[in-house]
């Protein structure tokens, strides 16, 4: 199981959303490239950088829909609203860097529009704090990471990604939310104060 951040080491502060968004975002980045490494090592082989990363972008889409679901109850709209637009900044930004690594270019704003469609795709789908995704869901997911590694034993990938790959994401996204848990019901989400200038970013 791949090495987690799930805790701070300084305790005693209120984290901001986005400091708190961006150790979830890191933690489904590392829990999506080990599913990745996992797939290949079964022997479902991926052909280039790039769609090792098409693979990875499809377990984070979940994972970060998967966190959603699990501060829907205990956000209110707007600190949801915060949290989540933070998380997807933070993934897109990683996404960004890993691709541009490969080759410049501009990758934030596909990456983005795939998890809104991910976001929508898996809103219809059923979720409990008990089960968590339901089969469904799961399917879904399995299906797409299918779908970007190609035709190669494809059929077999759903099925290992359902039964192999995704409890184990659940299991280490709720051990994570466990450790964020006390900044979580303490973060700040108050609005910065405005600058004297009345500009955003400036003193």
């Amino acid at each position: 199981m791949a090495r987690l951040k799930t805790k701070w080491n300084q305790t005693e502060r209120k984290r901001k959303p986005e400091a708190i968004a961006g150790v979830i975002g890191f933690n489904l980045w590392v829990l999506a490239a080990e599913s990745c490494l996992f797939l290949e090592n079964e022997g479902f082989e991926t052909a280039s950088r790039f769609q090792r990363l098409d693979v990875i972008g499809e377990f984070i889409a979940f994972g970060a829909h998967v966190a959603d679901r699990m501060v829907f109850d205990e956000m209110s709209a707007g600190e949801r609203e915060v949290f989540i637009n933070a998380l997807g900044q933070h993934l897109a930004d990683t996404m960004q860097s890993n691709r541009s690594d490969v080759e410049a270019g501009e990758y934030r704003s596909d990456f983005i529009n795939l998890l809104n469609e991910r976001m929508n795709e898996y809103s219809e789908c059923n979720y409990t704090d008990q089960d968590g995704p339901s089969f469904s869901m799961r399917r879904i997911a399995g299906n797409h990471v299918r779908d970007v590694m190609g035709d190669k034993d494809n059929k077999w990938i759903p099925d290992y990604v359902i039964d192999s790959e995704i409890p184990k994401h659940l299991l280490a996204i709720k051990r994570v939310f466990k450790g964020q848990s006390p900044s979580l019901s303490e973060a700040d989400f108050d609005a910065p104060p405005i600058p004297e200038s009345g500009v955003w970013g400036e003193e």
